[in-house]
C-alpha cells in the first residue's frame, strides 16, 4: 500500500489571499498527492486595482473586477496543482469604513449570519471528506473584517462537517513587526501606515504549532502571485506600492528564503507539546 492521501481545504477570503498566506503549503500538499480544494468567501470585488482590470462598469457597481479576479483565482490554482475552487458566494465587504450596501441578490461575507456561511462551508468539508480545513486565527491576521468572519466561519464549519483538524495561517508577530521595522528604515511607507499595526497583529511565535517548509515550491507561490495581476496594478492614484507588486520585485534567492516558510496554528493543541513545533499539515491524524 502506498502513502495514504488526504484532502486539504483552504478557506480564504478574497482571491490572492492563497496566493499570500497558504500557496506554499497547497503546493506541497499537491505535489506529495493529496487532493488541495480552494474555498473563497468572496469575489474580491472591492480590491484595488487599475481602472484596466475593472472593467466598464466599475464606476456603476458592476462585477468587472470580480470576474476578472475570480479568473485570476484559477490561474493561480492551476500554478498550485489546486484541485477544485469553490466561491461561497457572497461579495466582499471592503477592508474599513461604512459596509457598502449589499449587490443585488448577495450579501457582503461580513454581514452573513455565521451559521449560514458555515453551513455552505461545512457542505464542501463534508462532499470533499476534507482531513484539514486551513482558515485564519481570531484577528483575521491583520484585522480586515473579512478575515474575522473567516475564522468564525471556519471553525463553526469544521464542528458541524467534523473536520478533524483546523489549522489558523498566520505569521510570527515577532518576525513580522522585525521585517516592517527594517524596511521602514529604506522604503518611504505612506503617511496613513501604522508599522504598531503589525505589533498587534497575527500570532505570538510561542503559539506557533507548525511552521512548514516550502522553500521546494518558492516558484509555484511566486507564480501563485504573479497569476493575481489586478493586485498588482496600480493606476498612481494610491499612495505608496502594492503588496504583491513589491514582493514580486524580490529578486529569486532572497524570495525563496523569505517566503520559504508558512507558519500555522492549531487552535486544540494548547501549546506545542512535548514534540515542538510540526512539519507536517497531516501529522498525527487518524
Amino acid at each position: 500500500m502506498g502513502p495514504m492521501t488526504r484532502t486539504l481545504v483552504a478557506f480564504h477570503a478574497h482571491p490572492d489571499d492563497e496566493a499570500l498566506l497558504t500557496s506554499g503549503t497547497m503546493a506541497r500538499a499537491a505535489a506529495e498527492g493529496h487532493r488541495v480544494v480552494l474555498v473563497l468567501a468572496t469575489d474580491g470585488a472591492l480590491g484595488l486595482a487599475a481602472d484596466a482590470f475593472r472593467g466598464e462598469n466599475h464606476l456603476s457597481g458592476g462585477d468587472g473586477l470580480a470576474t476578472v479576479r475570480l479568473a485570476e483565482t484559477r490561474e493561480s490554482a492551476a500554478a498550485l496543482g489546486v484541485a477544485h475552487v469553490e466561491w461561497l458566494g457572497y461579495s466582499d465587504s471592503g477592508h474599513d469604513g461604512p459596509i457598502p450596501a449589499d449587490p443585488p441578490g448577495r450579501t457582503r461575507f461580513c454581514r452573513a449570519p455565521v451559521e449560514e456561511a458555515a453551513e455552505r462551508l461545512a457542505a464542501v468539508l463534508t462532499t470533499e471528506r476534507a482531513d484539514v480545513l486551513l482558515s485564519y486565527d481570531a484577528s483575521g491576521g491583520y484585522g480586515h473584517r473579512d478575515h474575522v468572519r473567516v475564522h468564525e466561519v471556519g471553525r463553526r464549519a469544521a464542528e458541524i462537517a467534523g473536520t478533524p483538524r483546523v489549522l489558523e495561517a498566520t505569521v510570527p508577530r515577532d518576525t513580522i513587526a522585525r521585517a516592517v521595522r527594517w524596511a521602514a528604515r529604506v522604503y518611504p511607507f505612506p503617511d496613513d501606515f501604522d508599522p504598531g499595526t503589525f505589533e498587534r497583529s497575527y500570532t505570538a511565535r510561542a503559539d506557533i504549532t507548525h511552521r512548514i517548509d516550502v522553500r521546494r515550491y518558492a516558484a509555484a507561490k511566486r507564480a501563485s502571485m504573479r497569476a493575481h495581476a489586478s493586485q498588482a496594478s496600480n493606476d498612481g492614484s494610491q499612495s505608496g506600492d502594492r503588496t504583491l507588486a513589491a514582493f514580486l520585485r524580490i529578486p529569486r534567492p532572497l524570495f525563496d528564503l523569505v517566503f520559504g516558510r508558512e507558519w500555522f496554528r492549531d487552535p486544540s493543541a494548547h501549546g506545542r507539546g512535548a514534540d515542538g513545533i510540526q512539519d507536517d499539515i497531516f501529522g498525527g491524524l487518524p
